[in-house]
Protein backbone atom coordinates (compact mmCIF):
# COMPACT_ATOMS: atom_id res chain seq x y z
CA UNK A 1 0.00 0.00 0.00
CA UNK A 2 1.71 3.59 -0.74
CA UNK A 3 2.76 5.93 2.17
CA UNK A 4 0.33 8.42 3.47
CA UNK A 5 3.17 10.86 2.14
CA UNK A 6 2.53 9.54 -1.78
CA UNK A 7 -1.18 9.40 -1.09
CA UNK A 8 -1.27 12.80 0.12
CA UNK A 9 0.83 14.29 -2.58
CA UNK A 10 -0.97 12.17 -5.09
CA UNK A 11 -4.37 14.22 -3.92
CA UNK A 12 -2.87 18.07 -2.82
CA UNK A 13 -0.49 18.42 -5.82
CA UNK A 14 -3.37 18.34 -8.37
CA UNK A 15 -5.29 20.74 -6.13
CA UNK A 16 -2.74 23.30 -5.77
CA UNK A 17 -1.85 23.20 -9.44
CA UNK A 18 -5.89 23.72 -10.13
CA UNK A 19 -5.04 20.57 -12.16
CA UNK A 20 -8.39 19.80 -14.70
CA UNK A 21 -8.92 18.28 -18.61
CA UNK A 22 -9.04 20.42 -21.29
CA UNK A 23 -12.05 22.14 -22.41
CA UNK A 24 -10.76 22.09 -26.29
CA UNK A 25 -7.70 22.17 -27.83
CA UNK A 26 -7.80 25.43 -29.03
CA UNK A 27 -8.35 27.12 -25.73
CA UNK A 28 -5.30 24.94 -23.80
CA UNK A 29 -2.98 25.74 -26.68
CA UNK A 30 -4.15 29.32 -26.28
CA UNK A 31 -3.40 28.99 -22.61
CA UNK A 32 0.11 27.64 -22.77
CA UNK A 33 1.02 30.35 -25.51
CA UNK A 34 0.35 32.58 -23.21
CA UNK A 35 2.13 31.34 -20.48
CA UNK A 36 4.84 30.99 -22.54
CA UNK A 37 4.86 34.59 -23.45
CA UNK A 38 5.97 35.55 -20.13
CA UNK A 39 7.90 32.49 -18.80
CA UNK A 40 11.40 32.71 -17.02
CA UNK A 41 13.22 30.01 -18.87
CA UNK A 42 16.75 30.56 -16.47
CA UNK A 43 17.62 27.33 -14.33
CA UNK A 44 15.44 27.01 -11.19
CA UNK A 45 17.27 26.14 -8.34
CA UNK A 46 15.76 27.27 -5.39
CA UNK A 47 14.86 24.02 -4.17
CA UNK A 48 18.22 22.96 -3.81
CA UNK A 49 19.89 23.61 -0.43
CA UNK A 50 23.06 25.67 -1.28
CA UNK A 51 22.86 24.99 -5.02
CA UNK A 52 25.08 28.54 -5.77
CA UNK A 53 27.54 28.08 -3.30
CA UNK A 54 27.87 24.13 -3.95
CA UNK A 55 27.94 23.98 -7.80
CA UNK A 56 29.34 25.52 -10.68
CA UNK A 57 26.76 26.26 -13.91
CA UNK A 58 28.20 27.24 -16.91
CA UNK A 59 25.95 27.09 -20.74
CA UNK A 60 25.91 25.85 -23.82
CA UNK A 61 24.40 27.15 -27.21
CA UNK A 62 22.67 24.46 -29.14
CA UNK A 63 21.29 25.03 -32.82
CA UNK A 64 18.54 23.58 -34.35
CA UNK A 65 16.28 24.72 -37.37
CA UNK A 66 14.17 27.30 -35.66
CA UNK A 67 16.93 28.58 -33.95
CA UNK A 68 19.34 28.77 -30.60
CA UNK A 69 18.65 27.31 -26.91
CA UNK A 70 20.72 26.46 -24.39
CA UNK A 71 22.52 23.04 -22.55
CA UNK A 72 23.13 23.90 -19.05
CA UNK A 73 26.13 22.04 -17.45
CA UNK A 74 26.00 21.76 -13.70
CA UNK A 75 29.02 20.52 -11.98
CA UNK A 76 29.27 20.11 -7.93
CA UNK A 77 32.63 21.92 -6.74
CA UNK A 78 35.45 20.37 -5.30
CA UNK A 79 35.11 17.16 -7.25
CA UNK A 80 36.79 16.43 -10.82
CA UNK A 81 33.68 14.61 -12.88
CA UNK A 82 33.87 11.27 -13.41
CA UNK A 83 30.84 10.70 -16.16
CA UNK A 84 28.28 12.68 -17.09
CA UNK A 85 25.00 12.54 -17.09
CA UNK A 86 22.66 13.70 -19.99
CA UNK A 87 19.26 14.35 -18.53
CA UNK A 88 16.31 15.27 -20.33
CA UNK A 89 13.50 17.10 -18.71
CA UNK A 90 9.98 16.18 -19.12
CA UNK A 91 6.72 18.24 -18.79
CA UNK A 92 4.71 17.48 -21.85
CA UNK A 93 6.83 18.76 -24.28
CA UNK A 94 5.31 22.17 -23.10
CA UNK A 95 6.37 22.19 -19.61
CA UNK A 96 10.15 23.55 -18.72
CA UNK A 97 13.06 22.41 -16.93
CA UNK A 98 11.20 22.24 -13.18
CA UNK A 99 12.92 22.98 -9.55
CA UNK A 100 11.98 19.10 -9.07
CA UNK A 101 14.28 17.90 -12.30
CA UNK A 102 17.34 20.23 -10.53
CA UNK A 103 16.40 19.06 -7.39
CA UNK A 104 16.50 15.59 -8.58
CA UNK A 105 19.55 15.94 -11.06
CA UNK A 106 21.66 17.69 -8.29
CA UNK A 107 21.32 14.84 -6.00
CA UNK A 108 23.34 12.71 -9.10
CA UNK A 109 25.64 14.94 -9.71
CA UNK A 110 26.81 14.20 -6.17
CA UNK A 111 26.32 10.73 -5.55
CA UNK A 112 27.88 9.29 -8.92
CA UNK A 113 30.39 12.25 -8.94
CA UNK A 114 28.85 13.68 -12.09
CA UNK A 115 28.46 16.51 -14.27
CA UNK A 116 25.17 17.05 -15.51
CA UNK A 117 24.52 17.74 -18.85
CA UNK A 118 20.52 19.23 -18.90
CA UNK A 119 20.02 20.50 -22.12
CA UNK A 120 16.74 23.16 -22.60
CA UNK A 121 14.62 22.36 -25.44
CA UNK A 122 12.27 24.26 -27.24
CA UNK A 123 8.66 23.34 -26.19
CA UNK A 124 5.45 22.81 -28.26
CA UNK A 125 2.81 24.00 -28.88
CA UNK A 126 5.60 26.45 -30.58
CA UNK A 127 7.71 23.75 -32.00
CA UNK A 128 8.06 20.10 -32.63
CA UNK A 129 10.65 17.17 -32.31
CA UNK A 130 12.24 18.56 -35.75
CA UNK A 131 13.29 22.05 -34.49
CA UNK A 132 16.00 20.23 -31.17
CA UNK A 133 15.87 16.24 -32.36
CA UNK A 134 19.28 16.59 -34.26
CA UNK A 135 20.95 19.13 -31.60
CA UNK A 136 20.04 16.89 -28.97
CA UNK A 137 21.43 13.92 -30.47
CA UNK A 138 24.25 15.36 -31.12
CA UNK A 139 24.92 16.73 -27.78
CA UNK A 140 24.70 13.38 -26.62
CA UNK A 141 27.33 12.20 -28.88
CA UNK A 142 29.88 14.45 -28.36
CA UNK A 143 29.81 13.89 -24.18
CA UNK A 144 29.88 10.42 -25.33
CA UNK A 145 33.20 10.66 -27.24
CA UNK A 146 34.02 12.97 -24.14
CA UNK A 147 33.56 9.95 -21.60
CA UNK A 148 31.34 7.47 -19.88
CA UNK A 149 28.10 9.13 -20.16
CA UNK A 150 24.40 7.88 -18.46
CA UNK A 151 21.80 9.27 -20.57
CA UNK A 152 18.38 10.00 -19.00
CA UNK A 153 14.88 11.61 -18.27
CA UNK A 154 11.35 12.05 -17.63
CA UNK A 155 8.33 11.52 -18.73
CA UNK A 156 8.25 13.33 -22.02
CA UNK A 157 12.08 13.50 -21.24
CA UNK A 158 11.94 9.52 -21.18
CA UNK A 159 10.73 9.31 -24.02
CA UNK A 160 13.01 11.96 -25.79
CA UNK A 161 16.30 10.12 -23.94
CA UNK A 162 15.14 6.89 -25.61
CA UNK A 163 14.41 8.74 -28.91
CA UNK A 164 18.64 9.92 -28.46
CA UNK A 165 20.02 6.68 -27.84
CA UNK A 166 18.12 5.30 -30.89
CA UNK A 167 19.51 7.71 -32.88
CA UNK A 168 23.04 6.79 -31.29
CA UNK A 169 23.01 3.41 -31.95
CA UNK A 170 21.85 3.95 -35.75
CA UNK A 171 24.98 6.17 -36.10
CA UNK A 172 27.79 4.32 -34.34
CA UNK A 173 30.06 5.75 -32.43
CA UNK A 174 30.58 5.93 -28.53
CA UNK A 175 27.53 4.96 -26.94
CA UNK A 176 25.36 5.86 -23.49
CA UNK A 177 26.97 3.45 -20.72
CA UNK A 178 23.55 3.05 -18.94
CA UNK A 179 19.88 4.77 -19.88
CA UNK A 180 17.94 5.66 -16.98
CA UNK A 181 13.89 6.06 -18.08
CA UNK A 182 11.44 7.63 -15.06
CA UNK A 183 7.51 7.09 -16.32
CA UNK A 184 8.62 7.38 -20.04
CA UNK A 185 6.22 9.23 -22.48
CA UNK A 186 7.42 6.12 -25.55
CA UNK A 187 4.17 5.98 -27.56
CA UNK A 188 2.73 9.25 -28.48
CA UNK A 189 -0.05 7.29 -30.40
CA UNK A 190 -1.48 6.10 -27.46
CA UNK A 191 -1.81 3.17 -29.03
CA UNK A 192 -1.42 0.50 -25.66
CA UNK A 193 -4.66 -1.48 -24.39
CA UNK A 194 -6.38 -0.03 -21.41
CA UNK A 195 -5.05 3.22 -21.81
CA UNK A 196 -8.54 4.71 -21.05
CA UNK A 197 -8.80 2.71 -17.81
CA UNK A 198 -5.65 3.64 -16.34
CA UNK A 199 -6.86 7.36 -17.54
CA UNK A 200 -9.56 6.53 -15.01
CA UNK A 201 -7.09 6.27 -11.97
CA UNK A 202 -4.55 8.75 -12.85
CA UNK A 203 -4.64 12.13 -10.54
CA UNK A 204 -2.29 13.78 -12.23
CA UNK A 205 -2.48 13.24 -15.87
CA UNK A 206 -5.14 13.90 -18.70
CA UNK A 207 -5.61 11.55 -21.56
CA UNK A 208 -7.15 14.69 -23.23
CA UNK A 209 -4.48 16.93 -22.97
CA UNK A 210 -1.97 13.98 -23.74
CA UNK A 211 -3.45 14.14 -26.89
CA UNK A 212 -3.40 17.27 -27.92
CA UNK A 213 0.53 17.62 -26.85
CA UNK A 214 1.63 14.36 -28.64
CA UNK A 215 -0.61 16.28 -32.24
CA UNK A 216 1.43 19.47 -30.83
CA UNK A 217 4.63 18.02 -30.67
CA UNK A 218 4.21 15.34 -33.62
CA UNK A 219 3.45 18.85 -35.84
CA UNK A 220 1.83 16.05 -38.07
CA UNK A 221 -0.74 12.97 -37.27
CA UNK A 222 2.14 10.91 -39.86
CA UNK A 223 4.89 11.63 -37.26
CA UNK A 224 3.08 10.16 -34.06
CA UNK A 225 4.69 6.84 -34.71
CA UNK A 226 8.16 7.98 -36.10
CA UNK A 227 10.90 6.42 -33.62
CA UNK A 228 11.92 10.53 -32.66
CA UNK A 229 8.29 10.89 -31.59
CA UNK A 230 7.06 7.24 -30.24
CA UNK A 231 10.41 5.59 -29.66
CA UNK A 232 8.90 2.43 -27.61
CA UNK A 233 7.54 1.53 -30.58
CA UNK A 234 10.86 1.10 -32.87
CA UNK A 235 13.27 -1.84 -33.05
CA UNK A 236 14.96 -2.27 -29.31
CA UNK A 237 18.25 -4.92 -30.20
CA UNK A 238 21.22 -2.40 -29.46
CA UNK A 239 20.02 -0.25 -26.76
CA UNK A 240 22.39 0.33 -23.88
CA UNK A 241 21.53 -1.32 -20.51
CA UNK A 242 18.60 0.47 -18.93
CA UNK A 243 16.49 1.08 -15.75
CA UNK A 244 12.90 1.85 -16.34
CA UNK A 245 10.34 2.66 -13.22
CA UNK A 246 6.48 3.55 -13.44
CA UNK A 247 3.64 3.27 -10.77
CA UNK A 248 0.19 1.90 -12.14
CA UNK A 249 -1.76 5.11 -10.99
CA UNK A 250 0.26 6.45 -14.03
CA UNK A 251 -2.08 6.92 -17.45
CA UNK A 252 1.50 6.15 -19.31
CA UNK A 253 2.07 3.08 -17.71
CA UNK A 254 0.50 0.70 -20.78
CA UNK A 255 2.92 1.97 -23.12
CA UNK A 256 5.62 1.09 -20.21
CA UNK A 257 4.05 -3.05 -20.06
CA UNK A 258 3.96 -2.69 -23.84
CA UNK A 259 7.69 -1.89 -23.74
CA UNK A 260 8.34 -4.23 -21.31
CA UNK A 261 6.96 -6.73 -23.19
CA UNK A 262 8.67 -5.77 -26.48
CA UNK A 263 12.22 -5.68 -24.90
CA UNK A 264 11.87 -9.36 -23.73
CA UNK A 265 11.76 -10.55 -27.55
CA UNK A 266 15.03 -8.18 -28.19
CA UNK A 267 18.36 -8.24 -26.92
CA UNK A 268 17.68 -5.16 -25.13
CA UNK A 269 18.74 -6.00 -21.31
CA UNK A 270 16.23 -3.83 -19.55
CA UNK A 271 15.20 -3.83 -15.93
CA UNK A 272 11.42 -2.61 -14.91
CA UNK A 273 10.17 -1.60 -11.73
CA UNK A 274 6.63 -1.36 -11.71
CA UNK A 275 5.16 -0.17 -8.62
CA UNK A 276 1.47 -0.55 -7.07
CA UNK A 277 -0.86 2.24 -7.12
CA UNK A 278 2.02 4.80 -7.59
CA UNK A 279 1.54 7.69 -9.44
CA UNK A 280 3.47 9.48 -12.53
CA UNK A 281 7.46 10.27 -11.79
CA UNK A 282 7.25 9.30 -8.45
CA UNK A 283 10.79 8.93 -7.74
CA UNK A 284 11.17 12.42 -8.52
CA UNK A 285 8.76 13.15 -5.22
CA UNK A 286 10.44 14.45 -2.39
CA UNK A 287 9.86 13.33 0.84
CA UNK A 288 8.51 9.73 0.09
CA UNK A 289 9.74 6.72 1.26
CA UNK A 290 8.81 4.80 -1.90
CA UNK A 291 11.11 7.53 -4.06
CA UNK A 292 13.74 6.67 -1.76
CA UNK A 293 13.86 3.15 -2.71
CA UNK A 294 14.16 3.83 -6.73
CA UNK A 295 17.22 6.40 -5.43
CA UNK A 296 18.82 3.33 -3.98
CA UNK A 297 17.70 0.95 -7.23
CA UNK A 298 18.72 3.72 -9.66
CA UNK A 299 22.59 4.02 -7.62
CA UNK A 300 22.81 0.45 -7.33
CA UNK A 301 21.90 -0.04 -11.44
CA UNK A 302 24.25 3.18 -12.13
CA UNK A 303 27.36 2.38 -9.69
Amino acid sequence: MPSPTHQLLAWGVPKLRKSRELDTEEAERARVERWHAGLDRTLPTRIVPGFARRYDVTTETLTGPAGDFLSYVVTPRGITPERTVVWVHGGGFMAPIDPFHVRYVARLARALRARIVLPDYPLAPEHTWRDSHDALVDLAARWCADGPVVLGGDSAGGGLAMAIALALRDRGGPQPERLLLLSPWIDLTTSAPDTAAFAERDPWLFLGKLHAYASWWAGRDEDLGRPEVSPGLAPLDGLPPTLMFCGTRDLLAPGVRMLADRALSSTWELTYVEAPDLIHVYPLLPLVPEARRAWKQTLEFLR
